[in-house]
């Protein structure tokens, strides 16, 4: 019985070796369009991946959008040709770690150095003294809390907002409910390193799919390239430092909560209520009670955690009657 459990370790020892170091899956041509439209530039010595399109004549009004964990800026796509076709340049990036941009390891990630790369591509691009609209997404709305409070602040190199909409982000600790798989990363020291390099295909797919609705399921090649753009330059083996921004969140949550409830800036909230992260009615009355300047929009019931891609035309919808109220 002995040699039988040796003769398995030594068959599956270099399996797992070759398995642990296969090459990230080829960009899929919708991914690959996306990337040869974008371009680079460097924040404190790393590459950062934005898109900037010209859209309509006749405006100067400016968008940018900010993404959510563990995705990129390719879950905009649903949404950008619209956006085009109403504001004079659409713009979105994606942060350190994410997607096409540098995913730098060992790296401290945290919502003040994102929200510092956002400043820093607002000023590469000869936007500093423009008005902005932003969109943000789950992990983008609080580097948008982050920017909103430099800007409320008047720090040096901030945004100046004309609009912000928020979209399905952990706003509020106390309703916010990360995957158990979140969780062991985030706060096993020990565990970590060994899970973001066991993360497969399959686990992702089932762990991104929980927090669609069950009638909103990204198809196998939307699923596929999510999973493409989270492990190009091996993004998976920095998810435990990326998603310490969880434990910032609390630990900051005065600084961004306050942020949120004391702005000027045109506020609106586009909600999936079906989003088993920030559950309904729990997260939106709390955003109801504290943020009372803001507009909402609660989307259908089978609207969950990723509203932009499950219900696209509700999410413009939405947001153009926002953008055309003030």
């Amino acid at each position: 019985m002995r040699e039988w459990w040796i003769h398995v370790g030594l068959i599956c020892i270099p399996l797992v070796a070759v398995y642990l170091h296969i090459p990230p899956p080829q960009l899929s041509p919708a991914l690959q369009k996306w990337h040869s439209a974008g371009e680079v530039f460097h924040f404190r010595g790393k590459k950062v991946f934005y898109r900037d399109s010209y859209g309509a004549l006749g405006s100067s009004d400016v968008v940018i959008l900010l993404h959510g964990f563990p995705t990129s800026s390719y879950d905009w796509n649903k949404i950008w040709e619209p956006l085009i076709q109403r504001f004079h340049r659409v713009i979105a990036l994606d942060f350190l770690g994410f997607g096409f941009s540098d995913k730098p390891r060992p790296h401290r990630y945290s919502i003040f150095e994102q929200a510092s790369v956002v400043e820093a591509l607002v000023a590469h691009l000869g936007l500093s003294n423009q008005r902005v609209n932003l969109i943000s997404h789950d992990y983008g709305d609080t580097v948008a809390l982050e920017l909103l409070y430099r800007s409320d602040q008047n720090r040096t190199g901030h945004l100046t907002f004309n609009s912000l909409c928020l979209s399905n982000g952990g706003l509020f600790p106390e309703t916010h409910y990360p995957r158990l798989l979140q969780t062991l990363l985030k706060d096993s020291t020990i565990l970590a390193p060994i899970l973001t390099r066991l993360t497969n295909y399959v686990i992702f797919q089932k762990g991104i799919g929980e927090v669609f609705g069950p009638y909103t399921q990204p198809t196998d090649a939307e699923f596929w390239d999510m999973w493409t753009g989270l492990r190009y330059n091996d993004g998976n083996l920095v998810l435990d430092s990326i998603l310490q921004y969880i434990n910032q969140r609390l630990q900051h949550r005065d600084r961004w909560v306050g942020a949120l409830t004391s702005t000027f800036v045109p506020l609106h909230m586009i909600y999936g209520p079906l989003d088993p992260v920030n559950p309904h009615p729990q997260f939106i009355r709390l955003y109801q009670q504290l943020v009372q300047r803001s507009t909402i929009t609660v989307l259908d019931e089978h609207i969950s955690h990723y509203p932009q891609l499950e219900d696209p035309t509700g999410f413009l919808n939405a947001y153009f009657n926002f953008i055309h109220s003030f």
